[in-house]
């Protein structure tokens, strides 16, 4: 049998945190961890490759970092039921701006284009986004209830970004155009 072929590996220090936890973790060495890791990502790889968007990646990136719930849709529906019955719903509304204006932050310093911000909001199953062409795109909304909460956040969201974009309101859905991508491009 042939000698092993020994490779030289750079990671930055958050990777090679985690390398060196999941190391002692796992009690192995160092190559038996790199030889696992790849197996399974062999064996595994067309899990990773057949959903679409990575959204299992995007699940557990945003439920990692605690700042996400996983809720049932109709609890989701029934609180926005609620919102739009409350005598002080405008200020949820203004809350909400606020929020949507922090994320427009977040995102920024991440560098998202538009399409990224939606495909990440359509991991939160907010809607299920159809591109239409390079700059256009269809949100399908599964209830009515959506529809005022999701166009709030985006209209916010993106222009705090510094995107120029329209917002148009169909029954089910919205359509979204991207006017201009400021220096995102």
């Amino acid at each position: 049998m042939p000698p092993p072929e020994r490779i030289t590996v750079a990671m930055d220090e958050d990777t090679f945190k985690m390398f060196k936890k999941m190391q002692a973790e796992l009690g192995i060495s160092q190559s038996e961890l790199v030889r696992e890791a790849l197996r399974f990502y062999g064996k595994h790889r067309t899990l990773f490759e057949s959903i679409e968007d990575r959204k299992v990646y995007t699940h557990a990136e945003m439920l990692r970092l605690g700042e996400h719930v996983i809720m049932d849709i109709d609890h989701w529906l029934l609180f926005l039921k609620f919102v739009d019955t409350h005598p002080d719903k405008e200020q949820f509304w203004e809350l909400n701006k606020t929020i949507s204006a922090a994320h427009a932050e977040q995102f920024k310093h991440q560098y998202f284009r538009v399409e990224a911000v939606l495909r990440r909001l359509e991991a939160c199953n907010f809607f299920a986004l159809t591109p239409v062409s390079k700059n256009e795109y269809t949100l399908i909304l599964s209830s009515d209830i959506l529809k005022h909460f999701v166009k709030t956040m985006l209209a916010e969201t993106l222009t705090g970004m510094g995107f120029r974009v329209e917002l148009k309101e169909d029954l089910a859905k919205l359509r979204l155009k991207v006017l201009d991508e400021g220096q995102k491009q």
